[in-house]
């Protein structure tokens, strides 16, 4: 059987002050040689991997707190914690320790704080322990000042706390307190509750334990009800043993267990209402306070967890249809606060404190729990699930697909949560938004597993688009089968906004799956109809929920979209808006600009051709004229598919060259001698110039030669014709203008735009070309894209 008396966790603080978790393993120690000392060795019970390999150094302070701790720091700003699983091994090697910085073990730290100068320094090492008045009425005055003289110093305030602990006079003082309360001294209360809030300042562990016994926790809380400050004495006392009362839900049978949980809230109490706010005091002044709590609730969460016969007894009484429902809401309530109690825990232990939750059957109660009429047992059940789903969405996941095989859709647990979102009855719907929190969760694939023989996101969606889609969608087609919605009250279009986003997530996020329900269900028809709702925010919703479909740029989805006139809602929307200048207006032009700058040819025609007529007036930006254009240039490339390979052509050959015309002429440059050229030209090779006027136009020279004389020849054919027909046959005009009159046969395409063609910043006809060429390129493809056909 292992030891476990050397069985540890090693902790480390954080920089948010909170202990990291850094595993489980078993201690001891040894000399180590490359650390030239003896040192302490922790190795991971998993694995055998080191976890922690430190030396003992002579002057590091240890502490040694509540039995079964060891803290110390290794450097400036990082703190290190063991926490033995047995007293016996926590003293084991905390007399190693101290034997190698020759100590003695009854100390709980190995070394003084000494943080002053050297005169403070040299003053206090030379004057012997600090002594403390006698513990007297006559003398609470004095007591206070000196534990308000010691806390600047470190030096000082180790010897006050030494003194303290070894004479036992916090319990004096706590029966100074009785004496006081009964003979209503409010002055020596003053006094203890200076004195009482100093010792906590102190930050000391070993008077921490004596003042959170079970014994004195009361008094302590008694002292610092009196704060000099306050007209009126606090009654903390009187809610901690009247209102605030422990119910055992299920009985705890281990005493220590028991103990701990009362110590644990008192002293929690303690910390959040009886002390005055941390602002107060310097910083990390309370830091060993909040530790306390830590450790504690590490310990309370680990001895409930091992403790089969209790959960075993509290999931029984949870799922018994004989437990009344105030027990029921008892034991929901202990649950909660268990998961609660877990955030503490670090990843490693929360992991194993669920699966031992999902062993004991957690989802299982959830689900009986979810379907009872109380709605604060509901609320409890559903911050249990979000601490589930939260932490282990693939746990939650697997039980519902699991599930769906045995029960009926309207009892499967996530078709549960949906109708406790649907039917929320807050005003607010602040727990369906939650719960659409908890569902987006389960449905996004990016935290969903992918094994060699198992893909979660494709058995999960398509169980969720089987099972749960229709409940889900089910307000969205009940409202939306007119052409405008048929409850428009505030909460019920708050409900369809979540729905909504949801959609859009589902959009975004799935592909095929969603793509099927939403063609087959033609849900973006409903979800248009809600443009025409009262609430902004609404519209605005189902605006998002389109634009996201576009965004895709899927022909599946746009020819959806074009089959059943889609834009229609959209463009009515846009319209009944008016002039005013506000989100609607913006996010319908913001989607046709979509359309018109991604040149979504499909959406480009259909949007022109059914709707053109209702948005040509609008002016005020260019967004509905740039889509006309972008038709318009459709239109003419469709009806002149030769001018796309006129274009190519003269992309093509526009700056090429004869490749032996450029031997040639490099031949040429090397055989020139340099006396040859003249003063102060470069000496660069010919294919490296700048092309000449005569370089440039050649091939369009030629082209044009050949154009002329074919016309030429087509015109004597046409002119002999139309004399014996008397008609004008059908014949092409070339246009010698620089500047051309646009037309619709010649939309702005030919007004040279920056980067067509012709234009003069288009790419291959910038830096190279000289003034004189680029004049005489714009003349020529004016002539090419401004061909008319007369009639």
């Amino acid at each position: 059987m292992t030891d476990t008396r050397r069985r540890v966790k090693v902790y480390t603080l954080n920089e948010d002050r909170q202990w990291d978790d850094r595993g489980t393993g078993h201690v001891s120690s040894a000399y180590v040689e490359r650390l030239k000392g003896m040192s302490l060795l922790v190795r991971a019970e998993s694995d055998g991997s080191l976890l922690l390999e430190s030396k003992i150094n002579p002057n590091t302070a240890y502490q040694k707190q509540q039995d079964t701790l060891i803290v110390w720091s290794e450097a400036e700003n990082y703190d290190l914690a063991l926490s033995f699983q047995e007293k016996a091994g926590c003293d084991e090697i905390w007399e190693k320790i101290c034997q190698v910085q020759g100590k003695d073990p009854s100390v709980d730290i190995t070394q003084e704080l000494i943080d002053e100068s050297e005169e403070e320094r040299f003053d206090d090492m030379s004057s012997p322990g600090l002594e403390l008045p006698p513990c007297e009425l006559s003398r609470l005055e004095e007591v206070a000042e000196l534990v308000a003289s010691s806390l600047p110093s470190p030096l000082r305030r180790e010897k006050l706390s030494l003194a303290l602990e070894n004479e036992g006079y916090i319990r004096k003082l706590l029966e100074l307190f009785r004496v006081c309360e009964d003979l209503e001294n409010r002055e020596g209360l003053h006094h203890l509750y200076d004195i009482i809030k100093g010792i906590f300042l102190l930050n000391r562990t070993a008077l921490f334990e004596v003042m959170f016994s079970e014994e004195c926790i009361m008094d302590v809380i008694g002292c610092l009800e009196f704060d000099p400050s306050l007209p009126q004495p606090r009654r903390h006392r009187e809610f901690l043993t009247t209102t605030a009362r422990f119910k055992e839900v299920i009985p705890i049978s281990d005493p220590e267990l028991r103990q701990k949980i009362h110590q644990t809230y008192r002293v929690q109490y303690i910390q959040d209402m009886v002390l005055p706010t941390p602002s107060v005091f310097e910083e990390n002044m309370l830091s060993t306070l909040h530790s306390f709590i830590f450790f504690n609730k590490v310990e309370i969460v680990g001895m409930l967890q091992d403790d089969e016969k209790f959960l075993t007894e509290l999931f029984a009484q949870l799922t018994d249809e004989a437990t009344d429902d105030d027990k029921r809401h008892e034991l929901v309530n202990f649950l909660k606060e268990f998961c609660a109690f877990s955030q503490t825990l670090q990843p490693q232990n929360r992991d194993a404190f669920f699966k031992t939750l999902s062993n004991m059957g957690i989802l299982p109660a959830l689900e009986v729990i979810l379907g009872m009429d109380d709605v604060q047992v509901r609320g409890a059940a559903t911050d249990i699930f979000s601490y589930l789903v939260e932490y282990n969405p693939s746990m939650v996941r697997e039980f519902v697909m699991q599930e769906s095989q045995q029960n009926d859709d309207d009892i499967l647990l996530i078709n549960l949560i949906i109708e406790h979102m649907i039917c929320d009855t807050d005003p607010e719907l602040g727990g369906a938004v939650q719960l659409m929190g908890l569902l987006r969760t389960l449905v996004d694939p990016e935290n969903m597993l992918a094994t060699a023989n198992k893909t979660e996101k494709t058995e999960f969606l398509s169980f969720f688009y089987k099972h749960c889609m229709h409940v889900l969608s089910a307000p969205l087609l009940a409202n939306t089968t007119e052409e405008k919605p048929s409850k428009d009250d505030f909460q019920t279009c708050q409900l369809l906004a979540l729905i909504v986003e949801l959609l859009t997530f589902c959009v975004e996020h799935h592909t095929y799956h969603i793509k099927n329900y939403i063609i087959n269900k033609d849900i973006l028809r409903r979800v248009l109809v809600l443009t025409a709702s009262q609430h902004a925010f609404l519209a605005l919703c189902a605006l998002r929920f389109m634009r996201k479909i576009i965004g895709l740029k899927d022909e599946f989805y746009n020819r959806y979209i074009m089959r059943n006139f889609l834009f229609e809602p959209v463009v009515k929307a846009f319209l009944n808006n008016g002039s005013r200048y506000n989100l609607i207006n913006s996010a319908v032009i913001e989607m046709f600009e979509y359309v018109r700058v991604e040149d979504v040819k499909s959406l480009t025609a259909h949007i022109i051709e059914n709707y053109w007529k209702a948005l040509e007036d609008v002016d005020y930006v260019q967004t509905f004229k740039g889509l006309k254009l972008r038709y318009e240039q459709q239109r003419e490339r469709q009806d002149n598919p030769k001018l796309d390979s006129m274009r190519s052509i003269l992309r093509n050959h526009r700056f090429r060259r004869d490749a032996r015309t450029l031997e040639d002429e490099e031949e040429m440059w090397f055989n020139t001698d340099e006396e040859d050229l003249e003063d102060g030209e470069a000496v660069v090779p010919p294919s490296d110039k700048m092309k000449s006027d005569e370089d440039l136009m050649d091939p369009i020279s030629k082209f044009m030669e050949r154009k002329k004389l074919k016309d030429s020849e087509e015109k004597e054919v046409l002119s002999g014709k139309a004399s014996l027909s008397g008609r004008q046959s059908p014949s092409f005009k070339l246009s010698f203008s620089s500047s051309p009159k646009p037309s619709l046969s010649s939309p702005p395409t030919a007004s040279l735009h920056p980067g067509s063609p012709g234009s003069p910043s288009s790419p291959g006809t910038g830096a190279r070309s000289s003034p004189p060429t680029a004049a005489v390129t714009t003349k020529v493809v004016t002539l090419i894209l401004t061909d008319q056909t007369m009639f």
